[in-house]
C-alpha cells in the first residue's frame, strides 16, 4: 500500500513540474488572446534586457528589450530613477520607444513613441504624448501618423487606449454603448492631428487643439464637449497634401459645441449630447494661450534614437484651454457661417458631439451622396440641421412657437429627416449602420421674410420625397419673432434649464391637445404609449408626438365633416402652441 502511495505522489509532483515547465515555456499570458491588452507585454521569461548608463553616473538610462511577442523596445529614464534591476520603465515620467518594423532604429519609420510627463513631480503622469510614424517613406502629410497629447485635467491617470498587440491607437474602442477606454469622459482635454511630428513646423500646435471635455457636476461624466480646430493649410482642409501647404497656422477656423441638455448620461451611458452648435470662419488667433509645462527634456545623448527629437525639447503647449475656450469662440472669434443639430431621436453616443448635418439635399441619403447626412459619422436619419450661412445670428437660439423647440436664429433653412423608432441607429461610426432607411419623413423649414425666425414648414409624410402640405405663418396671422437667447451668456446651468422648461412646456401643451380632442369625441386613448414619460427626454419627445397625432386627426375630423373655420382655428393653435383657442 505504501508503495503505491509513493508512486502516485512521484506522478503527482512529476505532473505537476511538467506542468510549470510547459507554463514557464510559454509566451506572457495575454499576448495575442482575445482578452483586452491593458499593458505593454513584458519580455519572455528568461530574457535579459540591454541596460545602458549613457551619463556614466553609475545608474541606467536605457533598458533595451523585446516585449512577448518579440517586438524590440527601448525605455528612456527621463526622471533619472531606473535602477540595474528594472525591466521596465515607469509610466509617470519615462518614455517608450517600440520598433514596430524591427529594423533596429526604435523612433523613426513605423514606430510607435509613448511619453509620459509628470509636471509636478507627484510620482503621477499629468501629461502622454503618443507619436506614430508612418510605415512608408511618404511626401504626403495627412494621414500619415498620430501627433497626440492626452492632458489628465481630472487626475485619473487614464490617458489614451493603446492595442498593445498592435502597438496601434485604438481610442475609439469601448465597452458597451460608449464607455470609451480613452479618456474620453469627465474633465479632460486631448490634443491630435493625422501625421507624424516631422512633418510639422510647430509641434506646440495641434489639428484638433484642444478637444475639451467637461464634467460640470463632478460625477466623472462629460456633459459638454468644445472641440477647436486649426485647419491645416487654412480653413477646411489642405489641398495638395504637401508639408508647405499642410501647416498649422495657430487659428481656431472651426468649432463645435455639443451639449447634453438634460443631463441623463449615467455609468451605462456615458455620452448622450442632444444638441451642437459648430462655428466655421476666420475665428481667432490663439498663439496667446500659452500652456508651459516641465520635466519633458531628458538626457542629450538620446536625441540619437528619434528621427525628429525636436518635441523632446518641448516647454510648452499652445492651446485654448478650459477656462479661456467659451470667451475666445464668443468673443474673438470671427465666424462666416453657423450650423445647429439636434439629436431629435435621441441616439447619438459618439465621444464628440451630436455629428453634423449639412445643408445640402433634403432627401439624398449615404454617406458622402451630396445629402444633408453627407457626414460620414452623421446620422442617416433621426436629426434635425438648421443652417445660418452669412452668421446673422451670431450663434444665437429661440424657442419656435411652432413647435416649442430649439431653433437656431438666423437660419435661412432646417431640415428634419423623422427616424421616430431610432431604427437608424448612429452608433459609433456610419459604417456600423446596416440599415439606412430608403424612405424616411422629412420637414423642411425655411425663413421667408429673412427676419431670422423660421416662418414655412413643408411636410413629406409619406417619404416619396414630395412635400405633401405646408404651413405659412404669416399667412396664419402668427407673429414668428420669438424671444433670443443669447448664446454666449449661457453656463450649462441654462442649457438643462431650456431643455426642462421645453419638456414642461411640450408636455402641459400635449395634456391641451387631449382635451381638445377629448371636447370634439376623439379617442386619445389611442395614444397612451405616448402618455407615460420616465424622463425629461421622453416628455420632451412624446409631448411632440402627441400634439402631433392630435393635430393631424382633428385636421381629418374637422375636414370630413366640413368645419373650415374650426380647421383654421386648429392650425392657428397648433402652430401658435396655443390649444386653448380651441376651447
Amino acid at each position: 500500500m505504501k508503495f503505491i502511495i509513493f508512486i502516485l505522489l512521484c506522478s503527482c509532483f512529476s505532473y505537476i513540474a511538467f506542468s510549470q515547465e510547459k507554463t514557464a515555456k510559454k509566451e506572457y499570458w495575454n499576448s495575442n488572446t482575445n482578452i483586452l491588452p491593458f499593458r505593454l507585454p513584458p519580455p519572455p521569461l528568461g530574457y535579459k534586457p540591454e541596460l545602458i548608463d549613457l551619463d556614466n553616473d553609475g545608474d541606467p538610462d536605457i533598458i533595451k528589450s523585446i516585449t512577448a511577442n518579440g517586438i524590440p523596445i527601448m525605455w528612456i529614464d527621463d526622471n533619472d530613477n531606473m535602477t540595474w534591476d528594472d525591466l521596465e520603465g515607469d509610466t509617470f515620467g519615462d518614455c517608450l520607444l517600440i520598433d514596430r518594423n524591427k529594423d533596429g532604429f526604435y523612433g523613426g519609420i513605423d514606430d510607435f513613441i509613448i511619453k509620459w510627463v509628470d509636471v509636478d513631480n507627484d510620482g503621477k503622469a499629468d501629461m502622454q504624448l503618443v507619436a506614430e510614424y508612418p510605415d512608408l517613406e511618404t511626401d504626403k502629410v495627412w494621414p500619415y501618423g498620430h501627433y497626440m497629447w492626452v492632458i489628465d485635467t481630472d487626475k485619473d491617470n487614464i490617458f489614451n487606449y493603446i492595442d498593445w498587440n498592435t502597438f496601434r491607437i485604438k481610442s475609439w474602442e469601448k465597452n458597451g454603448l460608449d464607455n470609451f477606454y480613452a479618456d474620453y469622459s469627465g474633465n479632460t482635454a486631448f490634443l491630435k492631428i493625422h501625421t507624424s511630428t516631422d512633418k510639422m513646423k510647430d509641434l506646440r500646435l495641434n489639428w484638433e487643439n484642444p478637444f475639451l471635455f467637461y464634467d460640470h457636476d463632478g460625477d466623472g461624466l462629460t456633459e459638454m464637449a468644445i472641440r477647436l480646430v486649426d485647419s491645416p493649410g487654412g480653413n477646411g482642409s489642405t489641398k495638395t497634401n504637401t508639408f508647405d501647404d499642410s501647416q498649422l497656422k495657430g487659428t481656431i477656423d472651426w468649432v463645435s459645441i455639443a451639449v447634453d441638455m438634460d443631463n441623463d448620461n449615467s455609468p451605462e451611458k456615458q455620452f448622450d449630447f442632444d444638441m451642437t452648435l459648430c462655428f466655421i470662419g476666420k475665428g481667432f488667433d490663439y498663439m496667446d494661450q500659452v500652456h508651459t509645462f516641465e520635466n519633458m527634456k531628458g538626457l542629450p545623448e538620446t536625441d540619437q534614437y528619434f528621427i525628429d527629437p525636436r518635441w523632446r525639447h518641448l516647454t510648452e503647449l499652445i492651446y485654448p484651454d478650459h477656462d479661456s475656450a467659451w470667451d475666445l469662440i464668443f468673443k474673438r472669434g470671427e465666424w462666416d457661417k453657423v450650423w445647429f443639430v439636434y439629436d431629435e431621436d435621441d441616439d447619438c453616443n459618439r465621444w464628440e458631439r451630436v455629428e453634423l448635418l449639412q445643408p445640402l439635399d433634403p432627401f439624398i441619403i449615404g454617406a458622402q451622396k451630396g445629402g444633408i447626412d453627407n457626414n460620414t459619422q452623421s446620422d442617416a436619419a433621426g436629426d434635425r440641421g438648421e443652417w445660418d450661412l452669412d452668421n446673422s445670428g451670431n450663434g444665437n437660439l429661440y424657442i419656435g412657437k411652432f413647435d416649442g423647440r430649439l431653433h437656431l436664429y438666423g437660419a435661412e433653412w432646417g431640415c428634419w429627416r423623422i427616424d421616430q423608432k431610432a431604427t437608424a441607429y448612429q452608433g459609433f461610426d456610419r459604417g456600423w449602420v446596416k440599415n439606412e432607411p430608403k424612405e424616411f419623413a422629412t420637414v423642411k423649414y425655411s425663413d421667408k421674410d429673412n427676419n431670422g425666425f423660421f416662418d414655412y414648414i413643408e411636410y413629406d409624410l409619406d417619404g416619396d420625397f414630395k412635400y405633401d402640405f405646408s404651413i405659412d405663418l404669416k399667412v396664419l396671422g402668427i407673429n414668428d419673432s420669438c424671444e433670443i437667447i443669447q448664446t454666449s451668456a449661457l453656463k450649462y446651468a441654462d442649457f438643462v434649464k431650456i431643455k426642462n422648461d421645453m419638456a414642461d412646456n411640450m408636455w402641459l401643451n400635449a395634456g391641451m391637445a387631449l382635451k381638445v380632442m377629448k371636447k370634439f369625441k376623439q379617442n386619445g386613448n389611442w395614444y397612451s404609449k405616448l402618455m407615460e414619460a420616465a424622463s425629461i427626454g421622453e416628455k420632451y419627445k412624446n409631448g411632440y408626438w402627441i400634439q402631433f397625432y392630435a393635430y393631424k386627426d382633428l385636421e381629418n375630423y374637422f375636414l370630413r365633416t366640413n368645419q373650415i373655420k374650426l380647421l383654421e382655428k386648429l392650425q392657428i393653435a397648433y402652430f401658435s402652441s396655443d390649444w386653448s383657442i380651441l376651447f
